[in-house]
């Protein structure tokens, strides 16, 4: 295939356009990482170019559909933030539509009805194998005479229907990615499928090249931006457009998704679901800013940690690389760290109070929960991780190894004894950062240890373990519903 950059001719072609472009994915399964990237790619050009994103339910595969997909895929574009401009449309119910568009092909004799049977194409592949040809139908069925179709429907033969390529049809287009792009009617496998076996006297259900282009065109769409998966389905397509004489869109095809090992990802990588990476913790806008960044290079002077708000100011597809992207998820992580620590403790709390609850955790006051997350947020680097680091405010932890060792100094129970009896005489509620610095001090000098000591007994008591959040706020946090001093008397 020969590549070239766009034409100045076709790039005025692309400004005079009112942008119209889609996601159309398919209610199969749970939105994927990939389809999701596509439609963020949808979003941002149709956002910079001040157009309009539409969404298309592709439900035509009745057995494997489910309106629980629906649903997720609904859902996770909402999450992200991935707002649509019109209803959204369901083609299945256009499938009438699609059957008159396939009458008008074979009225024009640019379709035909093909008897060959499953038995009958096998042999065909088979040969063409031994023979070291590639697989494609050999339009045997194309000319058939009445007489032929007659004894055919006698035998009981339900035929698909195929629409005709010319094997010498050259197919270009100048894609926004890759430039000029180039096809032979021969390598697009024979004669192309478009609806499934019925009787004779009927239509099937139409097949996907034939309602993309149907459905494309009546929503308008002007650019179609999709995997580059779809490549060969955009030379087949571009016939169907000619052949019905409608508009051709213009076409982008973005780099595929690939795993650490270089493969395109998929379920057998794990996560790969939207609604997977949320129930992991990961936030909306680290996704959607990772996402973006799956293929797209930042251009000079924007930092790459961004809202997607404002990056669609900036988005164009000179940016977007002909290679596969790699997902990493260690700058994922990375992103959604800072996504969390740049977050108000409101919001913050936001996020968490739900998981919270879940476990049952009530918080004292709004205040006490801010109080909370401001000190856990700086370590976390998924949403979940927050369930783990509160837990111990909530729930009294077991006593650790390390933390047992530190108990079972002698000096420790004296330490401890020391800070309960002085705890008695301080209002809990009202307990705050100066009487804690002090209350240490004062048995760091009356218990003669050095202040390490005191702490770390202190710390071993309240959460069994040396390590932790800040010593001091966390202290405070327990203090307020005195369960500072139930933790103490339980080591003593």
């Amino acid at each position: 295939m020969r590549v070239r950059i766009p034409s100045v001719p076709y790039l005025n072609k692309l400004r005079a356009l009112k942008v119209r472009v889609r996601l159309a994915p398919s209610p199969t399964g749970t939105l994927h990482l990939g389809t999701a990237r596509t439609a963020l790619f949808n979003w941002l050009f149709a956002k910079k170019e001040g157009g309009s994103f539409l969404l298309r339910i592709e439900d035509t595969d009745i057995e494997r559909s489910q309106e629980k997909y629906i649903k997720n895929i609904y859902q996770g574009l909402n999450w992200l933030g991935i707002n649509w401009d019109e209803s959204p449309v369901i083609q299945s119910e256009r499938v009438n539509e699609h059957k008159k568009i396939i009458k008008t092909l074979l009225s024009k004799k640019l379709a035909y009805r093909c008897y060959a049977t499953e038995p009958e194409l096998d042999e065909m592949r088979e040969t063409q194998k031994r023979n070291g040809e590639a697989p494609r139908y050999d339009n045997r069925h194309r000319d058939l005479s009445p007489e032929q179709e007659l004894e055919f429907i006698k035998q009981g033969r339900e035929p698909v229907i195929r629409f005709i390529i010319n094997d010498q049809k050259l197919i270009s287009w100048n894609d926004l990615v890759r430039g000029k792009m180039s096809w032979i009617g021969k390598d697009l496998g024979g004669d192309m499928v478009i609806s499934r076996r019925a009787p004779a006297d009927s239509i099937g259900d139409p097949l996907y090249n034939l309602v993309v282009v149907a459905d494309d065109s009546t929503m308008k769409i002007t650019h179609v931006i999709r995997g580059e998966d779809h490549i060969s389905n955009t030379a087949k397509q571009i016939l169907l457009y000619e052949a019905l004489n409608l508009n051709i869109p213009i076409f982008a095809h973005t780099p595929l998704i690939l795993n650490s090992e270089g493969k395109k990802l998929s379920k057998r990588d794990g996560v790969t679901s939207i609604s997977e990476f949320k129930e992991m913790g990961y936030t909306p806008e680290a996704m959607a800013n990772y996402m973006t960044l799956l293929g797209w290079s930042v251009p000079e002077g924007v930092n790459e940690r961004f809202k997607i708000s404002e990056i669609s100011k900036v988005f164009s597809f000179e940016k977007v690389n002909k290679a596969s992207a790699k997902f990493d998820w260690d700058k994922l992580n990375w992103l959604n760290s800072q996504v969390i620590h740049e977050m108000s403790p409101i919001n913050l709390l936001d996020r968490l109070e739900p998981l919270f609850k879940n476990n049952g955790w009530e918080l004292p006051t709004q205040e006490w929960g801010q109080h909370l997350v401001a000190l856990i947020g700086p370590s976390m680097t998924l949403i979940n991780d927050g369930i783990d680091q509160a837990k111990p405010f909530f729930e009294e932890p077991s006593i650790k190894e390390d933390g047992k060792k530190q108990l079972e100094k002698k000096e420790a129970k004296i330490i401890l004894k020391f800070i309960l009896e002085e705890l008695t005489k301080i209002n809990a509620p009202t307990f705050n950062e100066n009487q804690a610095i002090g209350l240490i001090n004062q048995a760091t000098k009356s218990c003669e240890v050095k202040k390490g000591l005191v702490m770390k007994s202190l710390r071993a008591s309240l959460f069994g373990t040396l390590s932790g959040p800040d010593l001091i706020q966390s202290w405070i946090l327990l203090s307020r519903f005195s369960k500072d001093r139930s933790r103490i008397r339980r080591v003593i």
